[in-house]
């Protein structure tokens, strides 16, 4: 849901409409709000790749919830991703 709600912020603050200079700021300010919501839930893992080091490390038990941290980003990134190009057609 994280990654969905972070690409929809990208894919709006990138669109011709947006002011120039405000992308980096909402892009930033929006991964931090993201993180501090998550972190509490899941450790912020909203990089798969981070996923996979700490599970690596975490024993069979992380490894055997590790694609689910692979699959869930990578759903929610294309779910966000179509919603932010469907909210914003230009």
């Amino acid at each position: 849901m994280i990654t969905a709600l972070f690409l929809f912020v990208i894919v709006c603050v990138t669109t011709r409409n947006c002011p120039a200079g405000f992308a980096p700021i909402a892009i930033g300010l929006s991964l931090t709000l993201f993180h501090l919501i998550a972190i509490p839930i899941s450790n912020a893992s909203l990089n798969p790749a981070r996923s996979t080091a700490t599970a690596l490390f975490g024993g069979s038990e992380a490894l055997s919830s590790l694609w689910l941290f692979w699959v869930a980003p990578i759903f929610g990134g294309v779910v966000g991703a179509i919603i932010g190009r469907w909210v914003h057609q230009e």
